[in-house]
């Protein structure tokens, strides 16, 4: 059972005292289990909120979203692409899971950067669009795409960006996993040294415990001396060098960095 378990986050988990997703029958406590419903985002990008009205992540369209409780205009569900539980206006979605056969690569197209279509969608052209499993090589030149894109929490789009969003969408055009949150991307991968970084390694500043969504702060090396990444302090994403990001993360009380090469 744990085994099971460690592999979701307790968050992660569609799963309430009153009611779970009935994969997890036997596994978590919950007075009743019924089957989740799968619907995809409709809209260029919709926000996935907390129980406390927090934006937490975003939905990109022709993601899938499986639905387990629907509740004041809202369906309180599970991110497909990458996890994330929360709560989604049901207005952006709608019903089905439908295969894409092709991903947005532009990042000023009508849809965002890693959206997903069937066959095509309103206002996108040709170029803006790749065949589901033509990926790009480079992650640091995707974020350099986004240079300049406003730093906000919990989104993830190229239409605005937290930091580990930032690395989550490089990482998905690159056909990589992509996990949402700093302290997952800290575990991809392989370590590496501080002596030796290269372009493309991934580094994390793991937050300090406390009661918040998010679990560090992220970016890509360009290089062994400057990072690209998003962030409040600078309004955005941008390139600064790793020795000044750093000395601000340890002086907001975050861990030492650490990095990670795939």
């Amino acid at each position: 059972m744990s085994d099971v378990l460690d592999l979701l986050p307790p968050g992660d988990r569609l799963a309430r005292p009153d009611l779970a997703e009935q994969a997890l029958e036997g596994l978590v406590f919950a007075s009743a289990y019924r089957k989740t419903e799968p619907m995809h985002c409709r809209a260029p990008v919709a926000d996935i909120v907390s129980e406390r009205d927090d934006r937490i992540d975003q939905l990109l369209h022709g993601e899938i979203f499986d639905v387990l409780d629907r509740a004041n205009g809202r369906a309180w569900g599970r991110a497909r692409r990458d996890g994330v539980v929360g709560w989604v206006v049901l207005d952006s979605l709608s019903s089905g899971a439908p295969l894409a056969t092709r991903r947005v690569a532009a990042v000023d197209a009508a849809l965002p950067l890693n959206a997903l279509v069937v066959e095509t969608a309103e206002g996108l052209a040709e170029a803006d669009l790749q065949p589901v499993g033509d990926f790009e090589r480079d992650l640091v030149a995707v974020a350099e795409r986004l240079l300049g894109r406003p730093h906000e929490l919990g989104a993830r789009s190229s239409i605005s960006t937290d930091c580990s969003g930032l690395v989550q969408q490089a990482l998905l055009a690159c056909g990589l996993p992509g996990p949402r949150r700093a302290d997952a991307q800290a575990e991809l991968g392989r370590a590496v040294q501080a002596d030796g970084l290269q372009r493309g390694d991934i580094v994390v500043w793991p937050a300090p415990m406390g009661d918040h969504d998010w679990t560090g702060h992220s970016g890509l090396m360009i290089d062994g001396e400057r990072v690209i990444h998003s962030t409040g302090s600078k309004g955005g994403v941008v390139i600064e060098t790793l020795a000044e990001v750093d000395a601000r993360c340890v002086a907001e009380g975050f861990a030492s960095a650490v990095f990670r090469r795939l």
